[in-house]
């Protein structure tokens, strides 16, 4: 596995085995906001009692002044919830509902934290013996040098976030999309400033990863302006706490809405839009809508709402807005309901600028092919539209999931990088078109194809390499072992039929 696509094992693994003893017999998608939900709360309580410890130094007797930590973006932890007051009592049969209670009053001195933080920890079936435990895990983080520690919490967040995805299946769709995914859409958009969207937001995984590019790349975090919405109540408020967790601030919107019937940021126009809405989405308030301004293109179908993410996130871009998205493969040359005539409108607006085809087995969620869409409302190759097909990166991370390879065990097996490196190239202009690989196609091919977006039809078949050996030859050599094998298996069917008649049962 490739490890940076998640955390290094370590710290976030002993917290993820803790985790599950603790679970019993709770489902997942409940019981990860217990321990997410502790994850955070050591998080602002650490962030807290660092600049705690500052004031206390400077003797002027700020350090119970709310202004000075909310002054610097650091949640303000009042005294009976901060960490070391939970962690005296670990082994009180009422750690649950002390840690509740410090979680409501956390959210009581933090207004942006109202109505977010779980307080569900004094539940009867919540094992208060191994909750301790944790506590006690949490208090005696004993970390490499050189490590940060709210670093390390946050890597452990997206840990067991992925974990979690992993153990839901299907249901996990909602909340988390593979990190190999989102960083493959990031290392291409590249979002070093600006506005960041994302309509269906999850648990905030686009936005964890732009800020780590940006921090990767030596830029400022703070030249970003972090937008979304999420309709799923329970993923919202996992959203609100991974950004947090990650000292983004954001506008997530007042409450969790349904993007479609009440856009949270009706006039906002946003420089990079990064998304990965459900797929195939049925119903989708179609009815309510037929006359909305966003459907520039065309009225969507009712029956599936995947050009309706389209048309709602070209309307939020700017006017040198890019874009990239996850679409179920289907997208791509569907005529069902009009998306055929919506997508040839796309595409001669000329906004479409690549297509990738990725490799099955990527989700949790879902087992069928995918792609990524990207739109450039000002694109440098005018006309042009890069094909890529991908299907064959990767490599199997376990039996059931693949990852696009990062280059942290080989930096020449880099998938991301290649992916990347490709779309810059062809932006730049200098890409060298690769057989069965990628290839760019103007407004004339497009069309020739029915303006159907499928990078297999574009880039062909790879070249094969010659092994040097004759075509006679070649053909000589293996009609005679298709001959051995002919005959080797008639000889298995007649056995077969004898031990079976030795039985009594004739064919």
């Amino acid at each position: 596995m490739a490890s940076n696509n998640t955390a290094d094992i370590g710290f976030e693994k002993e917290i993820w085995d803790a985790a599950c003893v603790l679970r019993g017999n709770m489902d997942a998608s409940e019981y990860k906001n217990v321990i997410l939900g502790l994850i955070f709360l050591k998080y602002i309580s650490d962030s807290f009692n660092e600049k705690y410890q500052e004031l206390v130094e400077e003797g002027e007797g700020f350090e119970e002044d709310r202004d000075e930590y909310t002054s610097e973006n650091i949640f303000f932890v009042p005294s009976g919830a901060r960490w070391e007051d939970i962690a005296s009592q670990s082994n009180k049969p009422e750690i649950g509902k002390v840690i509740d209670n410090a979680m409501t009053a956390i959210e009581n001195e933090n207004k942006k934290l109202k109505g977010i933080l779980p307080k569900n920890f004094a539940r009867p079936e919540l094992d208060k013996r191994r909750l301790g435990e944790v506590v006690d895990l949490f208090t005696n983080i004993k970390m490499k040098e050189g490590t940060d520690e709210k670093d390390l919490l946050g890597r452990t967040y997206e840990y067991c976030l992925r974990n979690f995805a992993e153990q839901e299946g299907r249901n996990a769709g909602q909340f988390y999309t593979p990190s190999c995914v989102v960083r493959t859409i990031v290392e291409i958009l590249q979002p070093y400033n600006g506005r960041v969207y994302d309509p269906c937001c999850g648990a905030g995984g686009m936005f964890v990863q732009s800020a780590g590019f940006i921090k990767n790349h030596q830029g400022n975090i703070n030249n970003i302006s972090v937008y979304g919405q999420e309709s799923n109540p329970t993923t919202w408020k996992m959203a609100k706490m991974n950004l947090a967790i990650r000292g983004i601030d954001c506008n997530l919107g007042e409450i969790p809405e349904d993007t479609f019937l009440n856009d949270q940021h009706p006039t906002m126009r946003a420089d990079y839009i990064m998304a990965n809405p459900p797929f195939n989405l049925t119903p989708w308030g179609a009815d309510k809508l037929k006359e909305d301004k966003r459907w520039k293109f065309g009225m969507p179908p009712a029956g599936n709402a995947n050009y309706a993410w389209i048309q709602h996130m070209i309307w939020h871009l700017s006017p040198n807005g890019r874009m990239g998205m996850v679409l179920a493969n289907g997208s791509l040359s569907s005529q069902n309901g009009g998306e055929g005539e919506i997508r040839k409108n796309i595409i001669e607006a000329d906004l479409v600028e690549g297509i990738i085809s990725l490799p099955e087995k990527l989700f949790y969620t879902t087992g069928i092919p995918v792609c990524l869409w990207f739109i450039n409302k000002n694109k440098k190759q005018k006309g042009k539209t890069l094909f890529i097909d991908a299907r064959k990166m990767g490599t199997m991370a376990t039996r059931a999931l693949r990852e696009l390879t990062d280059g942290t065990k080989d930096p020449k097996d880099n998938d991301i990088k290649k992916l990347a490196d490709t779309f810059r190239n062809f932006q730049e202009g200098t890409l060298e078109e690769e057989k069965g690989f990628c290839a760019i196609a103007d407004l004339k091919e497009i069309e020739k194809q029915d303006f159907i977006l499928t990078p297999g039809r574009y880039v062909g078949i790879e070249e094969q390499e010659d092994d040097g050996e004759p075509f006679e030859e070649k053909m000589t050599r293996l009609t005679s072992e298709l001959s051995q094998m002919f005959e080797k298996s008639h000889e298995l069917e007649n056995e077969i039929r004898e031990k079976l008649g030795a039985i009594g049962y004739e064919i």
